[in-house]
């Protein structure tokens, strides 16, 4: 099924109208991730937008877990490319978390040990 879903008026030169605008590659992550991918504002999307040779639409889930989807628009491969260089991204950030709650868990245990011998 070929859906053309864009709402953006601002199409990017490099994405060709319409055959590029057909069958996007759809994702959903947080909007905490979202920022983190994209800045405060979304001020890096554009520049994301340029290296990956492609476009990029959000849309808000109404979710309890503040999901938003992104729709990935350009030729075959720049989707897939932008599509698997956001999601790892996103895993990047998510490994990060996972890392300094881990140091934070331990700082913690340090602490309290401290406290205990004291």
């Amino acid at each position: 099924m070929m859906v053309t879903l864009v709402t953006r008026k601002d199409i990017p030169p490099w994405v060709k109208v319409p055959e590029d605008l057909k069958d996007p590659e759809v994702f959903q992550v947080q909007s905490l991730v979202l920022k983190y991918l994209f800045g405060p504002q979304g001020s890096r999307m554009s520049h994301i937008e340029q290296v990956s040779q492609a476009m990029f639409e959000l849309k808000n889930l109404e979710s309890p877990e503040e999901l938003i989807e992104v729709f990935i628009y350009g030729s075959q491969n720049n989707k897939i490319r932008a599509k698997w260089m956001l999601q790892s991204m996103a895993e990047r950030y998510h490994l990060r978390q996972q890392k300094g709650v881990l140091k934070l868990e331990e700082s913690m245990k340090t602490l309290e040990l401290g406290q205990c011998i004291e």
